[in-house]
């Protein structure tokens, strides 16, 4: 068994006026090389970990056409949420109608065989870091509303707690330890923070996250205070799966 992950897939088969390919030629038919590398790599046995923004959907209905296609391949997938997947309202809503090989965290941790997968989307944080690693402006798919800081405190300060209760259900036993969030956990230079410092706590080996898109293809993370970081925005690994273990 493996352990992959792949963020951003940002499918659209639900809602076609979504395509990706108005954000770059490199977008254009992005599903086709995302199935070509990933029936490559992927194994049915494996895990591929999904940190968030699966599709532009906003409906159940919507979602449903995105989801039996990601079905059709290899793999158990594990994901979070994304700030874009508005198909997301109820996660006991969404579970009842997840295929078969697809799982939820929210609140809780994964456990397959001795590796645990714990997470939760995050939030904007404006004091992190990214000078530097982008393309050009263009930092994200689209264009949120824009929450005022404080709103964006408290909606951080909440995933905080999400995160928090996450972590603490991993079994004290599990020595392989995974953290997916959407939003980035910390900033370019590795700085310690709220996130870190709780991922330092509970022994976490690898945190895998995405959100950030544009971004220069020399750019990487890398490890701190014996964490690993790992963007996996879908655009960044050019449509690959990235193994991780």
């Amino acid at each position: 068994m493996k352990f992959w992950a792949i963020a951003d897939l940002h499918l659209s088969f639900g809602v076609p006026n979504k395509e990706m390919s108005i954000f770059g030629e490199h977008w254009q038919d992005h599903h086709e090389k995302l199935k070509y590398h990933w029936q490559a790599l992927v194994k049915a046995e494996d895990v591929v970990l999904i940190a968030g923004d699966v599709s532009w959907a906003i409906r159940e209905e919507e979602v449903l056409p995105d989801l039996e296609w990601l079905e059709t391949l290899p793999g158990k997938k594990i994901l979070v949420k994304g700030n874009h997947d508005y198909w997301w309202q109820s996660v006991n809503k969404v579970r009842n109608f997840l295929p078969p090989s697809m799982h939820v965290i929210y609140n809780d941790a994964i456990i397959i065989d001795d590796i645990a997968i714990a997470g939760t989307r995050l939030w904007d944080n404006e004091n992190y870091c990214f000078e530097g690693i982008f393309k050009d402006s263009g930092m994200l798919l689209g264009s949120d509303e824009k929450e005022n800081q404080v709103e964006n405190t408290k909606i951080f300060q909440r995933e905080i707690q999400r995160l928090k209760i996450s972590l603490q259900a991993i079994p004290k036993e599990i020595k392989k330890r995974i953290v997916m969030t959407h939003y980035p956990p910390l900033g370019i230079n590795l700085e310690p923070n709220e996130v870190t410092t709780l991922l330092e706590e509970y022994k976490i080996d690898s945190c895998v996250f995405g959100h950030l898109h544009n971004v220069r293809s020399e750019v990487t993370f890398g490890i701190a205070r014996g964490v690993r970081y790992e963007l996996t925005s879908c655009d960044y690994l050019k449509f690959i799966p990235k193994q991780l273990y």
